[in-house]
């Protein structure tokens, strides 16, 4: 039901460029699945897809490195490529003269095979940075607003510590302890193994 594949290449913003590996996810089963972060490579991702049906390609938020494969992957499958609104600024830095083919939003509910996925707007990372709960799935995709160990770098244009903090708390340590948190970068971790340090970013935040 999900499939992690790994890609490589770099994440470019406020004049700097890093080498990175982003977690590509993808959800559904033999018929039909979504994708979760295109990134960097098309190809690759479409090789996973094979002959099933790509419902949409879902992009957590807008930083290059999330979204650089996704116009790509849209020409080679006909999926639809969705982002919140409030990460069109940085959509365009790497896509100038295009959009999204739609929007993300709160409460939004993707069907893939049966399973709902509840969009999350959680805010602090990018301004539209989203997670996709699936509760059948006991698993919740963070995007870059939660990874192993803390939350998403927040050091640059478009982003606010303080208001991811806010996010975590509210939107995702609410979820059940045991919920699989599987991230855009590095290993996946849940819910109960995070919530403990909430006090020391709170902190970092002060």
């Amino acid at each position: 039901m999900i499939t992690n594949l790994v890609t490589s290449g770099t994440f470019s913003l406020d004049g700097g460029t890093w080498d990175v590996d982003n977690n590509v996810w993808i959800v559904g089963d033999a018929t039909e699945v979504i994708v979760i972060d295109a990134a960097h490579d098309a190809e690759a991702i479409a090789e996973i897809v094979g002959d099933r049906n790509l419902k949409a390609i879902v992009s957590t938020h807008g930083h290059d490195d999330h979204i650089d494969a996704a116009p790509a992957l849209a020409a080679l499958t006909g999926a639809p490529i969705l982002l919140h609104p409030a990460d069109l600024p940085l959509w365009e830095m790497t896509h100038p003269g295009t959009k999204p083919d739609g929007t993300l939003a709160d409460g939004d509910v993707l069907t893939v095979a049966g399973v709902e996925l509840l969009v999350l707007h959680t805010p602090g990372h990018a301004p539209g940075a989203v997670c996709l709960h699936a509760p059948e799935l006991g698993t919740v995709f963070s995007g870059d607003t939660l990874f192993q160990g803390g939350p998403g770098a927040t050091g640059r244009s478009f982003s606010d510590f303080p208001t991811i903090i806010t996010s975590i708390e509210s939107r995702l340590l609410t979820l059940p302890a045991d919920t699989v948190v599987r991230t855009g970068h590095g290993s996946t971790t849940t819910v109960g193994a995070e919530s403990p340090h909430l006090p020391e970013w709170l902190d970092r935040g002060h």
